[in-house]
């Protein structure tokens, strides 16, 4: 069964692999009217793109985004957005090597399995690559919020060892990318930074967690059964490549906590019912309470290390692969803009299907 497509009304359909022509998407049941600031697009592509420093891949793709149909004087259509993004850095011979290898940790062999067949050349459909067509309708989403004044933040709140003890409430974008490792914290992002060479030097990878605030949700959002908004949010995140864990509100840490101190009461401010502790991750029972969502989102170290490695090939002999090619020591810090591009389809999805079920009541 196809599984290319995410959202009900709105619908991201993406394709193409890491080492082909290009990658793109289809993006259906995006509202009309909606002027878009392809600038931002372009921007958000830019945080996510390889090459940005000594600590991520060296590949360099200009990801620039060509948009093929959906727009007419700048504005959508309410048609299917057509895009595509073309991919000019590719250096196929770099991974010749694992036409017939498994490499630990990767999809090869369970893809090798389910199809019969693979692309080797980087990953194929099972790159990262992938998730550049989600950081271009994630951004289109974050523009239609934008206008019902909900807004995204995610930051890097961990690399390795190195985390920060104390989250900041208030966090700006202009502090986020002033930072390397997309960490608020200076202190905390030096030594984030400073983890992440050493780890370089040894030929060995790092994971982390990114932190993100979804901020100005109405109350609404959600059903109480199956389409509960955070099962839609884990899932969007835990399709995130090399997700290994997600939560939300109190998360693990609410275990410890007596229900006397997890619960959180109402109050009545500023004319609204709100909740004076938000333990609760701005979900309740499933649906959005107007609280501020905020949920976290852990990375495993990237597969692909600079040692040898014993494994197998598909013939089921022992070899040991050494790794070629050109790779991140640790994801985490690119990954931030799309931990918002899933967060905001998530979103708009939701906030798409609350409308249609309020005009039929």
């Amino acid at each position: 069964m196809p599984a290319n497509t995410f959202g009900e009304i709105f619908r991201l359909t993406t394709f193409g692999e890491s080492h082909g022509k290009a990658i793109g998407g289809i993006i259906d049941g995006c509202p009309p009217g909606l002027l878009l600031d392809l600038e931002m697009i372009q921007s958000e592509l830019n945080r996510r793109r390889p090459g940005q420093s000594n600590i991520s891949s060296p590949r360099n793709e200009p990801d620039e985004v060509v948009f093929l149909s959906g727009l007419f004087e700048g504005k959508t259509t309410g048609t299917p957005l057509a895009f595509m993004i073309n991919s000019k850095d590719q250096q196929s011979k770099d991974y010749s090597h694992l036409e017939t290898a498994f490499r630990p940790s990767h999809a090869d062999y369970t893809y090798q399995v389910k199809y019969g067949l693979r692309d080797y050349r980087g990953g194929g459909r099972s790159s990262a690559r992938e998730t550049a067509s989600r950081v271009v309708a994630g951004a289109i989403a974050r523009q239609f919020l934008a206008s019902q004044q909900v807004s995204f933040t995610a930051f890097v709140t961990q690399i390795g060892i190195e985390k920060l003890q104390d989250y900041p409430e208030i966090v700006s974008s202009l502090e986020i990318e002033k930072s390397l490792v997309r960490c608020p914290v200076p202190e905390a992002s030096e030594r984030m930074q400073q983890l992440i060479e050493e780890m370089k030097e040894k030929g060995d990878t790092l994971g982390g967690v990114i932190t993100c605030y979804i901020d100005g949700l109405p109350v609404g959002l959600g059903a109480p059964v199956f389409d509960k908004f955070h099962a839609d949010l884990a899932k969007a995140m835990l399709s995130i490549n090399a997700v290994k864990a997600f939560e939300y509100g109190s998360g693990f840490a609410g275990v410890e906590m007596p229900g006397s101190q997890h619960n959180d009461s109402f109050t009545s401010r500023d004319g609204k019912l709100r909740t004076l502790t938000n333990n609760s991750g701005g979900v309740q029972g499933g649906i959005t309470n107007g609280e501020r969502l905020y949920f976290r989102t852990a990375f495993k170290p990237v597969a692909t290390i600079m040692q040898k490695q014993q494994t197998v090939d598909k013939f089921g002999k022992d070899i040991l692969l050494e790794a070629k090619g050109r790779h991140d020591v640790c994801v985490v810090p690119r990954a931030v803009p799309i931990v918002e591009a899933m967060a905001a389809l998530v979103t708009i999805d939701h906030f798409l299907r609350h409308k249609i079920y309020q005009h039929t009541q």
